[in-house]
């Protein structure tokens, strides 16, 4: 082929990653030693490995935590030393609350705690009209304004999706530690208390932001606060009077100051328009930042009972006018963090039979690419994220098969792609 007809090419091929979140697990002895990929029913995600190419990819920077908001940036080929401030400003983002220069952006969850102890990061699933009657409520009682002089509040909280709020501090400090509670399931909540950093530079140091500490001490403070605010709002003393987990504090956790991103659009000159799909606010933002066009889809609720066919259809929609697609799907990852064996068995069959073939049925005649992939393993005997590398797979309707079978953790250590580091994923499926 020519090179003007090659690059001609190149352009008109489109691409759409399709994301599992914490799909990838570790062996269980339940399932006779396999992975929950090697064990699932999932013919679509294996054919596409069959016909594809496939290999592993480290997600996650060393000195970096292994979340969500790290890996998903890192997929889409975003330098997370340059670009990092936490999820909080992406869940901003996401929200449409505009950050400010002196704004300090946190995620805010609600969550369940019992006997002095996390027992659950998502406040019993809370749903998201009865969070926003809980949060109203710490707004009037826990927002404060910066001075008397001042009409501008210190502290403010913003309603999002389900348990996943946000929290903002005017002149808050990023310098600090803060434990996600969904890596801390049955721990005691008082140890993992925020600290502020051993080691803050004086180079970080500004005059308009509290210090580290100081933030630190506040962020404790409301924390406490929202303790005995929240125990006796009725929503809690109902769920009290049923036996029932009830949404008993606030845990910020992953802030950051406003970031600075270039759009996929300036970095692959293959993309001149994008969408991103997902219920949730994180990956919305990090879209919004990446310049993609966010698609809100009905009944999409970030867990098992998802709208799988309605996110197929609008990625299928989106790939009529759009030349990247990224669909994100959160359940698979929900389950690993309750330990639900069954349940992650299930969202990893529904991923396949429900969202993924659609899809491929729709766009296997055409010049579209496909990866699937998980950003991050959230094994369900360990309820946490886990930073090891994780399996893709890239399929496109000319691509030269390699000798992989199936798509698992252990079939995709022999993909040809090997194993790529961060950007060099979204650098090679690019290129295809």
């Amino acid at each position: 082929m020519p090179g003007g007809s090659a690059a001609r090419f190149l352009f008109l091929m489109k691409h759409i990653i399709i994301l599992g979140d914490g799909m990838a697990d570790l062996p269980v002895e339940r399932l006779g030693g396999k992975t929950l990929l090697q064990y699932a029913h999932k013919p679509i995600m294996d054919q596409l490995a069959k016909e594809g190419r496939c290999g592993r990819l480290i997600t996650v920077p060393e000195g970096f935590p292994p979340g969500s908001e790290v890996a998903n940036t890192a997929i889409l080929g975003y330098d997370l030393n340059k670009v990092y401030e936490g999820r909080g400003p992406l869940e901003a983002a996401s929200i449409g609350y505009e950050m400010a220069d002196d704004d300090f952006a946190i995620r805010c969850n609600i969550i369940t705690l019992e006997d002095g102890k996390i027992i659950t990061h998502n406040g019993g699933n809370l749903e998201t009209e009865d969070a926003r009657v809980l949060i109203d409520y710490l707004n009037e009682n826990l927002a404060k304004p910066i001075n008397e002089r001042e009409g501008c509040e210190r502290v403010k909280f913003i309603t999002g999706i389900q348990y996943r709020h946000l929290l903002v501090i005017k002149g808050g400090n990023k310098h600090i530690v803060c434990a996600p509670p969904h890596d801390h399931p049955n721990e005691p909540w008082r140890p993992l208390l925020v600290k502020a950093e051993s080691v803050v530079s004086d180079s970080v140091a500004d005059t308009r932001r509290l210090s580290a500490q100081q933030t630190a001490d506040l962020l404790n403070d409301l924390i406490l606060r929202s303790q005995e605010l929240l125990a006796k709002h009725p929503y809690n003393l109902a769920k009290a009077a049923k036996g029932e987990r009830q949404a008993n504090s606030i845990w910020p956790w992953s802030g950051g100051y406003r970031p600075s991103m270039e759009t996929l659009m300036q970095q692959y000159p293959q993309v001149k328009s994008g969408t991103v799909i997902s219920a949730v606010d994180l990956i919305q933002g990090i879209g919004k930042y990446a310049g993609l066009r966010i698609v809100k889809v009905p009944g999409a609720t970030g867990l098992a009972n998802t709208n799988y066919e309605g996110k197929a259809q609008a990625a299928i929609d989106a790939l009529e006018h759009d030349d990247f697609v990224f669909v994100h799907v959160e359940a698979s990852d929900e389950a690993g963090h309750d330990g639900d064996l069954e349940l992650k068995l299930k969202t990893i069959e529904y991923l396949d039979q429900r969202l993924i073939a659609p899809i491929y049925n729709k766009v296997k005649d055409q010049d579209v690419c496909i990866a699937v992939l998980p950003d991050h393993l959230t094994p369900v005997e360990q309820r946490i994220h886990v930073g090891q590398p994780v399996p893709f797979l890239i399929w496109h309707k000319d691509i030269e098969a390699d000798s992989v079978q199936q798509y698992d953790e252990v079939s995709c250590v022999t993909g040809s792609f090997g194993l790529l580091k961060l950007d060099e994923f979204m650098k090679t499926f690019m290129s295809l």
